[in-house]
């Protein structure tokens, strides 16, 4: 089908409109993470910081789709446990022990995040001194090349969920790559934002945290084959921001009459 005959199609743009709408969110994930990490580099190299990670993901993202026939490689299975989980009461086993490529990169993202996460988390309950992302009088903890390479490593983890929900979702590859670029587009406009807001509200950061130990923990078990619908993820993270912007409002209200 040609571009003219997409355009013509109403299908073809309801099925745009969806895939966009899926890659913005699904995108979420990934500028959390890079608010987060960029926001522990010196205040002049945050904003390079951001560009190059963003870039970097729609690099992949493109690349990606250039090898549709490598991402089918992908989802074949790779290896097996020698062993069977346990089955259940509806005669299905809760997870599965053979595994892709796909899986294997799932799962060590999410081991990744989940420890990424938990480090920092411990870093800022800890008492004693350290180079913590709440505390604003600590010294810098990372250099300009650890957080390019750590942004690169989750870029291509999310990339590849990204990619393969893509071609789950449409057969048109003119379709994917505007709704990736589109996705994309819209995380770079609101990298700058999203990583202010973050840095200048402590409490957000550890929300923030706890997502990321939340996707984590998504992204092994969807590498061991238990789905969690994505409505419940990020049903829970909007239920948990909308708690923690009543928390903020309470508080600036707080302020507020105090200083009448």
């Amino acid at each position: 089908m040609t571009l003219l005959e997409l355009a013509a199609d109403p299908a073809a743009w309801a099925a745009l409109i969806t895939l966009i709408v899926m890659e913005v969110v699904l995108g979420i994930d990934n500028l959390v993470f890079i608010s987060i990490l960029t926001n522990k580099l010196p205040e002049e190299q945050r904003t390079k910081a951001r560009r190059i990670g963003i870039s970097l993901a729609l690099i992949m993202r493109l690349a990606l789709l250039s090898t549709l026939a490598f991402l089918a490689g992908l989802t074949a299975t790779v290896f097996q446990l020698p062993f069977s989980p346990p089955v259940g009461a509806d005669g299905h086993a809760p997870f599965d022990l053979a595994f892709s490529w796909r899986d294997l990169i799932l799962i060590a993202g999410g081991l990744f995040l989940v420890w990424k996460a938990t480090t920092e988390i411990h870093h800022s309950v800890d008492p004693r001194p350290s180079d913590d992302l709440l505390d604003k009088k600590a010294p810098v903890a990372m250099n300009f090349g650890a957080a390019i390479f750590q942004i690169l490593m989750i870029d291509l983890v999310f990339s590849v969920d990204s990619i393969l929900t893509a071609v789950g979702m449409t057969d048109h590859l003119p379709i994917m790559i505007i709704a990736v670029i589109t996705a994309v587009t819209v995380m770079l406009v609101a990298s700058e934002p999203l990583a202010n807001f973050i840095n200048n509200n402590p409490t957000v950061v550890m929300l923030a945290l706890g997502f990321l130990l939340m996707i984590g923990a998504v992204l092994i078990a969807e590498g061991f084959g238990v789905h969690v619908p994505k409505g419940y993820i990020y049903g829970a993270m909007a239920f948990s921001a909308l708690v923690e912007g009543l928390n903020m409002a309470s508080r600036n209200a707080a302020k507020k009459r105090e200083g009448q």
